[in-house]
């Protein structure tokens, strides 16, 4: 094909599978302000309804698709001349397994989106198809299988994705609130994480140019942060001044096996693995910054985005910026 820019406007059509998440709602959000028409392809729509005031009248529509079964792709597809997926999970639990899901079923909408004209597949820093880790071992074979469908296909890897509504900072910030600790996990092991708005913007980017055509992309914010300084950074932000605990790795092992199978223990088997190497953005990668995104340090909305986990909530005084 002729790789050319591709305008989102009133005349685009652009299919995001996976869209009612914590990155979907934004990503959808800002396609929806392009004038493109958004086709949501989502296992429940009616757990996905709260997207369709994100655009004009008619703009978002939320439709029914299955990328573990490839039920539904097909329609989802009719007619876009864009595609997006961002489909993956963090743990296998209900059924879910990262294989159906992140792998072939990366495959499974790839194969649908063959007639788009640009498509992005969101992985994540750390996939490696020579992993012993299932969670990124089968996001490198789902970016393979991906540029095997479509070779024009955009590959973005972010680090840890931050932002109002994650479930790494809200989650750590609630234990504050109730636990006398916070524990840290390989607390060496360093974060390079991005503001949900920028990964956003680089869909967009990554969507429109045709410089970004068959190019991976490493996305990582301004700051480099070990764990056990993010949980610092919790703490301050919360004012709850809980102890940071080191947990042994024996210790975090056993928790992740528990949390294997308990859905309340914070850790599991793979992300205590993945925890064991630095997620950040190597020398020489590509990044936001070649997608004309300009990278938001943590400092611009974590103090805003924890003060409801402060004693005195909103109404706190704010700590100092470190």
């Amino acid at each position: 094909m002729i790789e050319k820019d591709l305008p989102l406007d009133t005349d685009s059509l652009v299919t995001v599978v996976g869209g009612s998440g914590f990155l979907g709602r934004y990503i959808v959000q800002r396609l929806a302000e392009t004038g493109a028409r958004i086709r949501v392809a989502v296992r429940n729509p009616e757990r996905a309804g709260f997207l369709r005031p994100l655009g004009g009248l008619g703009q978002i529509a939320v439709v029914q698709a299955d990328v573990g079964t490839g039920h539904g792709l097909a329609a989802a597809f009719e007619g876009a001349t864009a595609g997006v997926n961002l489909v993956g999970i963090l743990d296998e639990r209900g059924g879910q397994r990262f294989d159906a899901v992140q792998a072939q079923g990366a495959a499974r909408a790839a194969a649908a989106a063959a007639g788009v004209s640009a498509y992005v597949q969101m992985s994540a820093i750390g996939a490696d198809a020579a992993s012993r880790v299932p969670y990124a071992r089968t996001k490198a074979e789902g970016e393979a299988a991906v540029l095997k469908a479509l070779p024009f296909a955009t590959i973005l890897r972010p680090s840890l994705v931050v932002g109002p509504e994650d479930q790494f900072l809200n989650r750590f910030a609630a234990m504050a609130v109730l636990a006398p600790v916070l524990p840290v996990v390989s607390g060496g092991s360093k974060f390079q994480p991005v503001y949900v708005l920028d990964v956003a913007a680089a869909v967009l980017a990554a969507l429109q140019s045709s410089e970004s055509r068959g190019r991976t992309y490493a996305l990582g914010g301004p700051d480099v942060m070990s764990f056990k300084a993010i949980m610092a950074m919790i703490n301050r932000e919360t004012q709850r001044k809980r102890t940071l605990v080191d947990l042994p790795d024996g210790v975090a092992r056993l928790m992740g096996k528990m949390g294997d199978v308990l859905p309340f223990v914070p850790l599991t088997s793979d992300q205590f693995a993945m925890l064991q190497k630095d997620n950040v953005v190597a020398p020489g990668e590509a990044g936001l910054a070649e997608l004309g995104v300009v990278a938001t340090p943590m400092s611009a909305f974590v103090p805003a985005m924890l003060a409801r986990y402060r004693p005195s909530g909103r109404f706190a005084k704010a700590s100092p910026v470190a």
